[in-house]
């Protein structure tokens, strides 16, 4: 059998004309031609509509189908520039199998390039909105549907090869139930994730802590199976959605003000007065203070320390931007040290006073 299609492919081959190759020539030049003025065109079209449409979704289709309709031009091309040679039915059936799998391909392509089109567009609209859960949607709308696109591509490039899909397709359902055994923590992890997105206990961009799952940092991704967390060691934790899930979540971002608690010590030779007047120092600067909120803060002599007579100061900062934070609770400390200055107050730091007593012995005069 092999012998007779080589014989009949070199017997093809030495049949062929000077008319059927310049034929041939003409064809592919003219499929490279035609691609060029089909995408020419619908360039120059897509630029009319965008100059009389309000939006861009008719001219983003049509910059979509530009590659995939100019290369089924060129595949056309291809096929009447080998049916110009008249071929023999061996060639003529590969032919045939290639043009139906290049048409599959361009069909994927196409779809491929038609989700990347709807993807913008549901990101586009979920900016307008101000549910963030939108946001999270759609990355995994994206990634669902080029799955979606790739198994149906999958299927027909099997299907043009010649293998038989209602086999696949059932053999799919027969081992589907193994699958799903198998699969249960990715199913797991799945209806995690669906859970994470329905309660939103944090969002992308959200700074987490997790006390029993020993997890802090910021999140960076909400997949499928795993939520991305960077830890402020620029580590990147990948936590399955199913643990997640159970796990408590206290997000740091959605605080809206960020409290300070400090213990601001006075010596042991301060006076009451001083006391007092230390108190209300404290307390005016932080009523003055712009980056303070003034909803509640609190300034009492609390405690007779060890070594210092404590203040507590408790109050909370109108950002919660760390930087921020820091610099107005930095603030605070350096006004606080300004205005003992100007009491004549000294900050206490840890001391040791040690008193010796004298006993005196009967009969034993007392040492020089």
């Amino acid at each position: 059998m092999q012998i007779e299609i080589q014989d009949s492919l070199r017997t093809w081959f030495a049949s062929w004309s000077t008319t059927q190759l310049g034929l041939a020539f003409l064809f592919l030049l003219g499929g490279f031609v035609a691609r060029w003025l089909i995408i020419g065109l619908l360039r120059r079209f897509v630029s009319k509509i965008a100059s009389r449409s309000q939006t861009d979704i008719d001219d983003r289709i049509a910059t979509a189908i530009q590659p995939p309709a100019g290369w089924s031009v060129v595949v056309i091309g291809i096929y009447l520039a080998v049916e110009a040679f008249v071929p023999p039915q061996p060639v003529r059936e590969l032919m045939n199998q290639f043009v139906l799998l290049s048409v599959s391909l361009l069909l994927s392509w196409l779809m491929f390039r038609m989700v990347d089109v709807l993807t913008d567009l549901l990101h586009r609209w979920a900016m307008r909105t101000d549910s963030t859960l939108d946001d999270q949607l759609v990355p995994l709308v994206s990634r669902a549907g080029k799955v979606a696109v790739g198994i149906l591509a999958a299927l027909m490039v099997l299907q043009n090869l010649g293998y038989s899909i209602s086999g696949i397709i059932a053999g799919l359902g027969v081992g589907g139930l193994a699958v799903a055994l198998a699969a249960q923590k990715t199913l797991s992890d799945l209806f995690g994730s669906i859970m994470l997105l329905v309660d939103r206990p944090f969002t992308i961009g959200d700074w987490v802590k997790s006390p029993d799952g020993n997890v802090e940092g910021v999140v960076e991704e909400i997949g499928f199976r795993s939520t991305r967390i960077r830890t402020f060691e620029k580590t990147l934790i990948n936590v399955p959605n199913s643990r997640l899930a159970d796990f408590i979540i206290d997000n740091q971002d959605r605080r809206p003000i960020r409290r300070v608690w400090v213990t601001v010590g006075l010596t042991y030779d301060t006076t009451a007065a001083q006391m007092s007047d230390a108190v209300a120092a404290i307390r005016k600067l932080l009523t003055e203070h712009e980056g303070v909120d003034q909803d509640f803060f609190l300034v009492r002599f609390t405690d007779f320390g060890d070594s210092s007579l404590d203040i507590m100061v408790y109050y909370f900062t109108k950002s919660i931007v760390w930087d921020e934070y820091l610099a107005v609770r930095e603030d605070v400390n350096l006004k606080i040290m300004t205005a003992f200055e100007g009491l004549g107050l000294q900050i206490a730091f840890p001391t040791t006073t040690v008193h010796l007593a004298k006993d005196e012995i009967p009969g034993v005069p007392d040492q020089p």
